[in-house]
């Protein structure tokens, strides 16, 4: 394609649209772009105003030069004289933009190049933009996608006719993506930047575990129970904060499934190496903070509401639970809560008199045992 033929370029415009899925006026206006950069490239200046109309009922091109009417031009490219666009325009004035025409037929090599790139970027552009459009009302949904590449830092997703990224931090720690193989995801989002629209994709947010949950308990779509709170590090561990609104239901007994065979789903899906803690939600803060910091054993809260921090107090072999490994356990229960937590140290009591009733217990079994085995 060493010149470019205009002529050629409007039967194009049909075989493209009709290619691509695109509307003509799409095309239309991304390759009246492309001839308004290749005629910049052979005639112009890089900072002139071009614009260019096709007429795809003839195949003739034109192309309009903007200049602002000036009373001393420093610059011919983007400003003419006032005697000069008077030439063009009777009643110029001062401050106006003239637009000069010029007719078009063909373009020489380099600028047929210049063309050809803007018209493929353009259209590519054009492309995903379509695609995403049709995507904009899944956002907040999960769906099934092929893994089309691996890169650093970021996992590339096919969805049949989209591709979307998954960026680092949206990943799940620790687990691997293999090519091909395919993946639940997130959608959630669509990033428009110079790069074009981008679909954001996660498998690491709160929203994706609660999606997963709501598949495996149908009890959450009739409002039998409600996720009133998640907390998650991905990869590591999951806090559920669950809730019944219909008396006798068990919150907890419900997302756990008989056998755990419902938790045990969302694990299959998230992975085995992430821990999920569900806890029963209450309106006492009190309570709330010491059923978030399960499975340690909590002896007392004390909350300052103005500051939203609470110091949690435990036994000392209790302790290291409530932290959890690298203050993980802690770090999700503040989250869940919504409060700073500072977990304390009770002093504990004597260890002995702990001991003692055990033994009374085991001597008034073994006496009773022996009592019976007289008789």
């Amino acid at each position: 394609m060493d010149e470019i033929n205009i002529k050629q370029l409007t039967l194009a415009v049909r075989t493209i649209a009709e290619e691509k899925n695109l509307p003509e006026e799409t095309v239309l206006s991304v390759i009246e772009q492309a001839i308004a950069a290749a005629w910049r490239r052979d005639n112009g200046e890089r900072d002139q105003e071009v614009r260019s109309e096709l007429n795809i009922n003839d195949g003739t091109a034109q192309v309009f030069v903007a200049r602002e009417v000036v009373e001393e031009v420093g610059s011919d490219a983007v400003e003419i004289s006032l005697a000069d666009a008077k030439k063009i325009k009777k009643d110029a004035v001062l401050g106006d933009v003239i637009e000069e025409k010029h007719e078009v037929t063909s373009f020489g090599r380099v600028a047929a190049q210049t063309a050809k790139q803007v018209v493929l970027q353009r259209l590519r552009e054009a492309e995903r933009e379509v695609v995403l459009e049709e995507y904009e009302d899944k956002i907040g949904t999960v769906v099934n996608g092929t893994v089309q590449r691996v890169e650093p830092r970021v996992i590339r997703v096919e969805l049949g006719k989209a591709t979307g990224i998954i960026p680092q931090s949206e990943q799940i720690q620790g687990e691997f993506y293999n090519v091909g193989s395919r993946i639940k995801v997130y959608i959630k989002d669509i990033e428009r930047d110079n790069r074009g629209p981008q679909l954001i994709l996660s498998r690491g947010n709160e929203e994706f575990v609660a999606y997963l949950f709501r598949q495996e308990v149908p009890e959450l779509d009739s409002g039998a129970v409600e996720i009133k709170a998640i907390a998650r590090e991905a990869g590591r561990r999951t806090k559920l904060a669950v809730a019944s609104t219909v008396p006798g239901i068990d919150p907890v007994g419900t997302f756990v499934g008989g056998h755990g065979t419902r938790v045990q789903a969302v694990m299959n899906e998230i992975g085995d190496q992430e821990k999920i803690d569900i806890i029963t939600f209450d309106d006492n803060k009190e309570q709330f903070i010491k059923n978030a910091l399960s499975p340690a054993e909590v002896a007392k809260v004390v909350i300052n509401e103005s500051d939203k921090r609470a110091t949690v107090y435990v036994s000392e072999d209790q302790q290291s639970i409530a932290i959890g490994r690298a203050g993980q356990n802690v770090r999700l229960a503040s989250r869940l809560t919504g409060y700073e937590l500072d977990i304390e140290q009770t002093v504990a009591p004597a260890k002995t008199s702990v001991k003692a009733p055990k033994r009374d217990i085991e001597d008034s079994l073994l006496s009773a045992v022996e009592e019976s085995s007289e008789e």
